[in-house]
């Protein structure tokens, strides 16, 4: 019997109740498992924040430390209350957060903070949190055991802060080590270069590292945990009757992911779709909790009389417009404009030419850098670079949408209903997605307005 692969999300990892939720759930399954966890909530924001202030303030340190060591305590009073089981707690955790401060300390000495330090040290929230269940797991009566991924074999690309995993040198390694019939708890978020160097998977990879791991053990399927009820036809925080979305395709569930839905990563089914393996999401809070997914994610999904599944956003996006006379049309100028992003690790999301622009849709956060890097190119032929930050994207998703007729007539029409300027409309770009660029204020207002015309109206 393949395992099934359990992931806790750093929203289940906050207050004693929420530890108290895993652990029945865990016992629910009533089964060797793979759980991989996130760092408790807030901590990888806590740690970031604290790499750069010690660089130059070496006090902030034993603050850290103390913070967390202070955090983690309270965890283990309120779960464990046998003397010695606390005592050996804290002796564990101390010793993981002696670590940390060594890492900090070295930034310090050497006024720098490089890569592999860095990455090294936001990969502890993690190994809290995997150390802190396992042993409150096996308080429980649970045959729990840590398991690292740098002892595993879980190795990436070595690309630090936003790596892939090598599936091709990973899988065996990871199959062999997890065989037992036990649970094993992993921390998420990581993996390691072929140096030994630890390597974070991205902002939230630590459901990409939960998929890994499930692709390279085979496993039945990859189980979510989260604090909502899976994926929507939009945000409950933006419209009054979403509607839940319990079936969609791999493709679908990534797209909507990558357009803004705070579900998944946008990577998460990236390793699982060839094999297979569905993905199912929980609500942890639910009043009546049981392992009956809210959400299936698998290969055919579902279709209805109408494709559309859902209506996503995302305000993290910005526009990058390269101008000058025939930009779009000479040859070799994309070429050399996407090269020069590249080399720097900005991710270029999409891009859209006219004869006298290039539009490049990138990350809020990368548009000031990626701006003043094209014009230290200083081609003659670029005229003007304006950065535009003020946008958001509104896509609509599901199988086959930007085929359906009338679809983009429909999501135009209820956008102007509502006096809502569209900057970009990109319909055929994605077999399950059309999307359109609006101004950062109205996004709420698109999604409510596409909502209403696709869900809440006759054909709902």
């Amino acid at each position: 019997m393949n395992k099934i692969v359990v992931k806790f999300g750093g929203s289940n990892l906050k207050t004693r109740e929420d530890i108290q939720k895993i652990v029945a759930t865990i016992k629910m399954y009533d089964r060797p498992l793979v759980i991989v966890v996130s760092a408790f909530y807030g901590i990888t924001n806590y740690l970031s924040e604290g790499i750069r202030t010690v660089q130059n303030d070496d006090k902030h340190i034993r603050e850290m430390i103390s913070y967390v060591k202070t955090m983690k305590a309270e965890t283990i009073e309120e779960n464990i209350s046998d003397q010695n089981a606390k005592e050996e707690a804290y002796r564990l955790i101390s010793k993981r957060l002696d670590q940390v401060e060594r890492f900090l300390l070295g930034i310090h000495y050497i006024g720098d903070i490089p890569n592999f330090i860095q990455d090294k040290i936001l990969s502890y929230g993690e190994k809290l949190s995997s150390l802190l269940l396992s042993i409150i797991l096996k308080y429980n009566g649970i045959d729990a055991m840590e398991f690292l991924p740098e002892d595993m074999g879980l190795y990436t690309d070595g690309e630090f802060r936003n790596a892939t995993i090598d599936f091709e040198r990973s899988e065996a390694l990871v199959r062999e080590a997890l065989k037992e019939d036990r649970v094993y708890v992993v921390p998420g978020f990581y993996g390691i270069s072929e140096e030994g160097k630890v390597t974070l998977l991205g902002r939230g990879g630590s459901d990409y590292s939960a998929a890994g791991i499930a692709r390279c053990i085979h496993a039945e399927s990859l189980d979510i945990w989260k604090d909502v009820n899976g994926f929507m036809s939009a945000d409950p925080k933006m419209v009054k009757k979403p509607v839940r979305v319990s079936k969609l395709s791999y493709t679908e569930a990534a797209e909507l992911s990558y357009f803004g839905a705070k579900i998944l990563h946008p990577r998460t089914v990236e390793p699982l779709e060839d094999m297979e393996i569905p993905v199912r999401i929980f609500n942890i809070d639910a009043r009546e909790r049981t392992l009956k997914p809210l959400s299936l994610i698998s290969r055919r999904g579902e279709t209805g009389k109408m494709p559309a599944k859902s209506v996503s956003c995302s305000d993290d996006f910005a526009i990058l417009r390269i101008s000058g006379a025939g930009v779009g049309l000479k040859p070799g100028i994309l070429a050399r404009v996407t090269s020069c992003l590249d080399s720097k690790s900005i991710n270029i999301k999409s891009v859209v030419t006219a004869q006298t622009a290039i539009n490049l849709y990138l990350e809020s956060a990368d548009l000031r850098r990626a701006g003043q890097l094209i014009k230290e190119l200083n081609m003659k032929t670029i005229t003007h670079v304006t950065e535009i930050d003020d946008m958001a994207i509104v896509a609509l998703v599901g199988a086959g949408i930007p085929h359906e007729p009338g679809t983009a007539d429909r999501m135009l029409k209820a956008l102007a209903q509502k006096k809502i300027q569209t900057r970009i409309v990109s319909i055929g770009a994605s077999d399950v997605a059309s999307y359109v660029v609006v101004k950062r204020d109205d996004r709420k207002q698109a999604v409510r307005a596409i909502h209403k015309e696709f869900f809440e109206g006759d054909e709902s």
